[in-house]
């Protein structure tokens, strides 16, 4: 059963499969309420009225025995930090520029739930990271990759460039051998980081995040970080891109995450004048979308202003 399910998720287009016991894990809940009582959370407030849920697959469906979880490649082609030689296009995170992952993993995770219960019985339950499911450290079990310094999941084959999605089910299935950490002593995505956010191996503040002041945070971007946000209008990949492991990923082969062309550095006073008609036509079936246009909007802000002021991306080492 286990191959089969294997060889039945790449050939619906996933590209690693792993299994993990829906069992808890104490030392990710323990990690969940320090960084919540910290407050790393921000303005993720969902975060912590679904942390008692987040804390075990068992609690968000305690019927649940087996997680299968699944690995999409949307590795870029050519390097993701070369827009920042120019300050007046704007840096669109990687994962963003093709069609929404959410849309293009449920549909796929839903066929592999449907296959499953029909050749093994059982139940099962898809989840694709707007659930309260702690991906990363699931996914580590199930053998897809490590946690990483810069606290993402790194692959050996795709670096840091996996979408997650996870199917819960009420079978027992064997669970693979968990991941080692390869890190060694590399600190590149930790010296990358424009803002300071990863001031120590395996911990983020996600409040001087760039990834999370341009997307989960309501307010202005603070003062102290928006000259080193530079032209960073939507995510950022320093420390994904920095990574040594990214040598051996590749492009990812599925079309509908390859990058919309007017996505790949597009031009900021173009963005500033979109109104909210341009901006649904533009950002349609995108993860942009999301986010609306004026919050966009207060990132082109900040990154025409880095351009006017002669302020340049420092490059990430």
């Amino acid at each position: 059963m286990k191959e089969a399910v294997r060889e039945k998720a790449l050939s619906l287009g996933f590209d690693v499969c792993g299994f993990a016991l829906a069992d808890a894990d104490p030392d990710d809940a323990a990690n969940l309420r320090r960084y919540l009582a910290e407050g790393r959370h921000g303005d993720m407030a969902w975060m912590e009225r679904t942390a008692e849920r987040r804390a075990s697959p068992t609690a968000l469906w305690p019927e649940a025995r087996s997680v299968i979880c699944l690995g999409v490649n949307y590795g870029p082609e050519g390097d993701p930090l070369a827009v920042h030689a120019d300050a007046d296009r704007g840096a669109i995170s990687v994962y963003a520029r093709g069609r929404d992952y959410h849309k293009v993993l449920k549909s796929r995770l839903k066929a592999l739930g449907r296959w499953l219960v029909e050749a093994y019985g059982g139940d099962a339950k898809i989840f694709v990271d707007t659930a309260p499911v702690m991906e990363k450290p699931l996914a580590q079990r199930a053998g897809l990759g490590w946690i990483g310094k810069h606290t993402n999941l790194v692959s050996r084959r795709f670096s840091s460039w996996l979408f997650l999605g996870e199917v819960f089910t009420t079978l027992q299935i064997a669970p693979d051998a968990p991941e080692i950490d390869h890190c060694g002593s590399c600190d590149a995505c930790l010296r990358a980081c424009p803002t300071g956010a990863l001031p120590e191996p395996y911990r983020i503040e996600p409040r001087r995040c760039l990834s999370y002041l341009t997307i989960e945070h309501a307010g202005e971007i603070p003062e102290a970080l928006t000259a080193a946000a530079g032209n960073r209008i939507y995510g950022c990949d320093d420390c994904l891109a920095v990574c040594p492991w990214t040598k051996f990923s590749s492009p990812t082969p599925h079309e509908d995450l390859k990058p919309r062309p007017e996505l790949v550095a597009p031009d900021l006073k173009s963005l500033a004048a979109l109104d909210d008609e341009a901006f649904a036509r533009m950002f349609s079936g995108t993860a942009i979308k999301r986010i609306g246009r004026e919050r966009l909007t207060r990132n082109v802000r900040v990154g025409l202003d880095n351009a006017a002021a002669g302020r340049r991306p420092k490059p990430a080492t």
